[in-house]
This record gives structure tokens, sequence and C-alpha cells, in this order.
């Protein structure tokens, strides 16, 4: 059995998570970002959850396979968080950034 969310607020749908601490996104809205069809949409906003959120508050918005089908748009906003959710979900780790990508 998963555990609860950090807090029962964060399955109402005129909520603000808490860790979308820069924007006014309500739960509702990161529902529907999260459906999105355009993968980048839903590749920035998941990376925003997972690389901010506490991990059992993950499950509430998305599914380890959502995860894994978003990977190689996830990397970039996972931040030092990549090489934890790769272990997590049985991914090679990335590096990052890619190899043959100038740093700036």
């Amino acid at each position: 059995m998963p555990l609860p969310p950090t807090s029962p607020d964060l399955l109402k749908d005129e909520t603000h998570p808490y860790f979308l601490w820069w924007t006014d996104v309500t739960v509702r809205q990161l529902h529907q970002l999260l459906a999105s069809p355009e993968a980048l949409t839903r590749a920035y906003w998941m990376g925003a959850m997972l690389r901010e959120a506490n991990t059992r508050d993950v499950w509430i918005f998305v599914q380890p396979d959502h995860i894994r089908a978003l990977w190689p748009h996830l990397l970039r906003h996972l931040g030092r968080s990549r090489g934890m959710w790769a272990f997590l979900l049985g991914l090679e780790p990335a590096e990052w950034p890619p190899r043959g990508i100038a740093h700036a």
C-alpha cells in the first residue's frame, strides 16, 4: 500500500501544489498539463514535479510508465534529482548534458 500524500489538500482540484511554488497552477491545471498532447509540455511540468515534489506525492499525478515514456524529454528538467529517478525507475543513469552539446 503506498504512503498517503504529504497533504490531503493535494487531492483537491483547487489546491496550489507546494512543489510548484513559482507559479499559480492548481492541481486541476497540473493534471491537464500532464495530459497535454504536446510531449514537451508534459515533460516540463512532469520534470518540475519530479524535481521539486516529495516522491510520495508524485504518484498522485503520474505512473512510473508515464515517466519512462518521457524520460529523454525529462532529463533537462530534473536537475540533481536525475540520478535518483533513474535509480528508482531502473533506468540507466543519464549523462547530462549529453555529449556533443556545448556548455553555455
